[in-house]
């Protein structure tokens, strides 16, 4: 998607060799213009699949999923890094190592939201290690619900994620894909759409 990499191009900030900052568009404020773009782009590829919901994991996913799933015309979901007050009922839960942050989180999702009736396109801001849209799965594997894709705004290549995912045999489809970050730079592949 061209107008995303121009974005990266001209505010992403390049903190390390792993780390990329979008928080202008993406990971704080949020240019909902781009969003919805975004959302659209990953509804038209996967419109043929039969989603009934979105999955996303808190926060910065939230808003590519909400425009995905208003395109879709489902549900979307987020799974909660932190369990509220109101959150009473039976959950489904898992495990999820975040790079960026170095922390291990228990993400959870109310049964009462995923049922093997579901049929789920998850949505995430980025793909380095994988390991938030593994966490994702397995929480919809939990609740019986089949995930047909895995649509990614970021992803670094140069990282495991998307072996991972394709290995457990799920289709991905990234917007940006970053080769490197070498020396301050931003580098790109094709991206999936």
């Amino acid at each position: 998607m061209d107008k995303l990499v121009e974005r990266i191009k001209t505010h992403g900030n390049v903190l390390g060799e792993g780390v990329l900052k979008v928080d202008q568009f993406l990971t704080h404020q949020v240019d909902y213009e781009l969003m919805r773009e975004i959302g659209t782009v990953f509804a038209e590829r996967f419109q043929e699949s039969g989603i009934t919901k979105v999955v996303t994991i808190e926060a910065s996913g939230i808003a590519p999923a909400l425009y995905t799933a208003e395109k879709l015309q489902v549900p979307m979901i987020f799974a909660r890094k932190a369990k509220s007050l109101t959150m009473d009922e039976e959950l489904l839960t898992a495990s999820v190592y975040s790079f960026t942050k170095q922390v291990t989180s228990q993400v959870s999702i109310s049964k009462k939201f995923l049922s093997s009736d579901d049929t789920v396109l998850i949505i995430d801001d980025f793909l380095a290690n994988g390991q938030a849209a593994k966490g994702l799965i397995e929480l919809c594997q939990q609740a019986g619900a089949k995930v047909v894709g895995i649509g990614i705004v970021i992803e670094k290549s140069f990282q495991t994620g998307r072996q991972l995912l394709e290995e457990m045999g799920i289709p991905v489809v990234s917007l940006a894909r970053i080769a490197s970050l070498s020396e301050g730079q931003v580098s790109f592949l094709e991206g999936d759409a």
